[in-house]
């Protein structure tokens, strides 16, 4: 952003999104072909749409400020249609949420685990920009190398963990990845009001470190402990999670930036913090479950 418009940050992304269809469309397998194909739900597809959505919207016209009684009757739309799309998913053969899954307590827990912890890391990496050009004065150039230490960190994390996953309850390898994110970013709440470079890194490293010990393991987890032939309604529920949490976190950012101003980016770095660690206290919980294998 300090050689061109902010506009280059969305459209950088359609080559890379050529480049990955190219890809899929030559490496990947083909679907295995049926006799008989589920026909698309289209009233879940509307009520899906709806009962998302709203919660989104409200949470983000109450961080605008909106009308409470617009926000109001938008929550109790939300409540409605929520209850007859839940009633709905439970009562169909294949539905298009599967809720039914939530049903298993290993299942339920690493789909609880993962809305915190991606609400958690949403919540640090939409306010830690403000927090760290608007508080602490830094350019575009020095925040972007500042927040690179927590995406190099997962990236070093990921294969270790998945390493350890065969030989570690994923309870236990979540559990301490979450508490090393929330170390990290109480580390940076903690900051001082000019800290230095490497004040910054190493919790950025910390973040980063955590949320990759913890990434893997937790979709792994999320994946096998569904039935094998229900493998595809858990790879939805893990993806619908990871959103309901990264969509929640921004929301939230905007919703503190809104009512708090420039400390808002302080408080939202506090509710991370504070979600890693009920994130790593779900993801203990999972330790008394038996573990499964793929």
């Amino acid at each position: 952003m300090s050689i061109s418009s902010w506009k280059w940050l969305f459209l950088i992304n359609v080559p890379l999104g050529i480049i990955a269809l190219i890809l899929a469309i030559r490496f990947l397998p083909a679907n295995i072909a049926h006799d008989t194909k589920p026909r698309f739900d289209l009233p879940s597809a509307v009520m899906n749409a709806l009962t998302f959505g709203l919660l989104i919207t409200a949470l983000s016209g109450f961080a605008q400020g909106q009308s409470l009684t617009l926000i109001g009757a938008e929550l109790l739309v939300l409540v409605v249609v929520g209850f007859f799309f839940v009633r709905r998913q439970l009562s169909l053969p294949v539905p298009l949420l599967p809720i039914d899954l939530l049903r298993i307590p290993l299942f339920s827990l690493s789909i609880g685990t993962s809305i915190c912890s991606f609400c958690a890391q949403m919540l640090a990496m939409v306010s830690l920009p403000f927090y760290l050009q608007t508080v602490l004065g830094r350019s575009e150039v020095e925040t972007g190398l500042l927040l690179t230490p927590w995406p190099l960190a997962t990236m070093v994390m990921a294969p270790l963990a998945g390493y350890l996953i065969e030989r570690l309850h994923a309870g236990l390898l979540g559990a301490l990845g979450m508490v090393i994110m929330a170390a990290g970013l109480f580390a940076l709440v903690m900051l001082p009001a000019s800290p230095s470079d490497l004040n910054i890194i190493w919790p950025m490293i910390l973040c980063g470190a955590g949320f990759g010990l913890f990434q893997s393991p937790n979709n792994h987890t999320i994946i096998t402990s569904a039935p094998r032939e229900r493998s595809g309604g858990a790879s939805g529920m893990l993806g619908t999670a990871r959103l309901l949490g990264q969509s929640t976190g921004a929301a939230l950012v905007a919703l503190m930036l809104n009512q708090f101003g420039d400390s808002g980016t302080h408080l939202s770095l506090l509710a991370a913090a504070i979600l890693a660690t009920l994130a790593a206290v779900v993801s203990g919980l999972r330790i008394t479950q038996p573990r499964v294998q793929a």
